[in-house]
């Protein structure tokens, strides 16, 4: 069986007293993508910043345990952890502009990754700029991310994740400044990355749509947890958790009477502080019970390689 490229166990994050990711775990194998998928602000950037070993200093991990293929990524030191980053680990920032040095050009930043300088690299880098669908890459390679625009400083930031060919790659919302048909094009890119370079790559979008063109399985969040995780084909035809349910239900189909109200999800996200001991979502849930209140529902098998956080899992439909 071959060794997963990432694994995430028990991963608890906090602010202050409240638990803003609660016991999260999975893994990515080489080759697979892997969507993480979930309301903004249901932890799902914080954990790709967990993994990266890149936390805000407000927010402290409480415990979990993080493999990089077979070396144990939790613990090391800073030093290590930046000879990992960008060589074997990379990450797409969700906002390109605060994440590109302002004062350095596109070619010398996109470089950086490869450990060389632009006049060293440059053949590599417009290559690279080239196939992330960046127009005329020789002339962007000299100019400064405030000379691009918010789509093109985000292709800048794809680029240099690429670059260096790393074994798992955390993509937070990748695609979200670009429009359509370059959207198509990265998500083009990185499946193939996946697939050629057997890259893992862990997708972070609130975009379902995403998911079913590119992923080969989900992993739902709510609220900090895991809902449900299972081959995408088999979550969207089946899924097997209430808010996975409700969270398909409600994305619009060409199928729909033209104007009909939209399916929504009643009710509203708890805050941390607001979480008790049972199921985050039985206040918004149409299954919950006393039950569901009171104790937390595990991460079960629900058959067919697929895990649900419901004890009404059987019932959803």
């Amino acid at each position: 069986m071959t060794q997963p490229a990432l694994v995430v166990e028990d991963l608890s994050l906090a602010i202050g007293p409240a638990q803003v990711v609660d016991g999260v775990g999975f893994s990515v194998a080489p080759g697979e993508v892997l969507a993480l998928v979930g309301e903004s602000g249901c932890g799902k950037s914080l954990t790709a910043q967990a993994v990266m070993r890149l936390l805000p200093a407000a927010i402290r991990q409480v415990s979990g345990r993080v493999r990089l293929g077979a070396e144990e990524i939790s613990a090391l030191p800073e030093r290590r952890m930046r000879e990992l980053r960008g060589r074997r680990l990379s990450m797409i920032f969700q906002e390109p502009q605060a994440a590109l040095d302002p004062l350095a050009t596109v070619g010398t930043q996109v470089a950086e990754a490869l450990r060389l300088s632009v006049a060293q690299a440059r053949p590599q880098v417009r290559k690279m700029l080239e196939d992330v669908g960046i127009s005329d890459p020789d002339r962007r390679i000299d100019q400064y991310p405030f000379e691009l625009s918010g789509g093109m400083c985000q292709r800048v930031m794809i680029a240099t994740a690429l670059i260096s060919g790393p074994a798992v790659l955390l993509a937070d919302e990748p695609t979200t400044a670009l429009d359509v048909t370059i959207q198509a094009q990265i998500l083009d890119l990185l499946r193939r990355l996946a697939t050629e370079r057997q890259t893992a790559v862990v997708l972070i979008t609130h975009d379902m749509g995403v998911v079913a063109d590119i992923a080969d399985r989900v992993a739902v969040m709510y609220a900090g947890r895991i809902a449900e995780t299972g081959p995408t084909e088999a979550i969207f035809a089946a899924p097997r958790h209430p808010y996975t349910a409700l969270l398909l239900a409600s994305i619009p189909r060409l199928s729909d009477v033209p104007k009909s109200k939209l399916a929504v999800i009643e009710g509203r996200v708890p805050t941390p502080a607001e979480f008790g001991p049972g199921c985050r979502f039985a206040g918004r849930c149409p299954l919950a019970d006393a039950h569901c209140a009171e104790a937390t529902p595990p991460l079960r098998s629900v058959g067919d390689g697929r895990l649900s956080a419901c004890f009404h899992a059987e019932r959803v439909r």
